[in-house]
């Protein structure tokens, strides 16, 4: 603003005129000088499973990729933990399974909280054995930020049930890193004291996690179907459905988990055969 004349204007005017152009320098100053804030970096998704030994096969963690890949918007990595990458599909990426002695299956999951794990962000844990039966992004956007987890399906007979089961899991890479740390220590009191990695995680971390809503992940077996009896004839981790049931998971659910017997494969309802590819 030019030198103020202030022979034109009366003692009003020119104070008037002065805090104008007092404002308009302090607004040049802050503009010059404010530190702006960094861009706040997007949120890192990333899909987690686990394959050790031959119970399941490549065909598992390809088709529980292609079900991620048509039920996640959101834009995602995908990571397969195991010894054995044969014939996984080129966009999945390997992580070699830690060295652990006396143990195998299920006993690899606590590793998936290492801090060390080399992945970065919001990590959705995710069973072999299960079926997307719609969008997943809600299990993501539920409590952002917070270590999610289900309960166990006993809950279809014992509907106070608070123990959890583990094909679904949802927490930040590094937050549950203890849980790790100390089976490395103890991992063989521990395989003795507890039935499975679900059991020891829910004794080291009760009453911190948030549960998923039930209805958004069921059993396939128990809370879907009506009859749950198996086919004659069939041995453990071959078995099949006496009845073949044209029924669908409810709107609201998700996932359905084949807990034990049978597996997704040698399940013959309609819907899962659409389902499961």
């Amino acid at each position: 603003m030019a030198k103020i004349d202030k022979s034109k204007f009366t003692k009003e005017e020119i104070k008037q005129l002065f805090r104008k152009k007092q404002v308009e320098k302090n607004e040049k100053r802050k503009l010059k000088y404010d530190i702006q804030p960094l861009p706040t970096k997007p949120p890192e998704y990333n899909v987690l499973c686990l394959k050790h030994g031959t119970k399941y096969g490549s065909n598992y963690v390809n088709t529980l990729y292609s079900m991620v890949t048509k039920n996640l918007d959101l834009p995602f990595k995908f990571f397969c933990l195991t010894e054995d990458p044969t014939d996984l599909h080129a966009n999945i990426n390997i992580l070699p399974l830690p060295k652990l002695n006396r143990a195998s299956g299920w006993w690899y999951k606590p590793y998936i909280f290492s801090k060390d794990i080399p992945i970065n962000g919001t990590i959705l844990y995710l069973d072999l054995d299960i079926v997307i039966t719609s969008k997943i992004d809600r299990l993501f956007n539920f409590y952002p930020g917070k270590y999610c987890i289900l309960r166990d399906f006993t809950r279809a007979m014992r509907p106070s049930w608070e123990k959890y089961n583990s094909s679904v899991i949802k927490f930040e890479k590094g937050n549950l890193s203890h849980v790790w740390e100390k089976f490395q220590k103890e991992h063989t009191t521990i395989v003795r004291k507890f039935f499975g990695d679900q059991d020891y995680l829910y004794d080291e971390t009760k009453d911190t996690a948030t549960y998923f809503p039930d209805k958004w992940i069921l059993s396939w077996k128990w809370e879907v179907r009506r009859n749950k009896q198996f086919a004659n004839g069939g041995t453990k981790g071959n078995r099949k459905f006496a009845v073949i049931e044209n029924v669908r998971a409810p709107e609201d659910c998700c996932i359905a988990v084949f807990h034990g017997d049978p597996n997704p494969h040698n399940c013959e309802d309609p819907y899962i055969i659409e389902k499961w590819k």
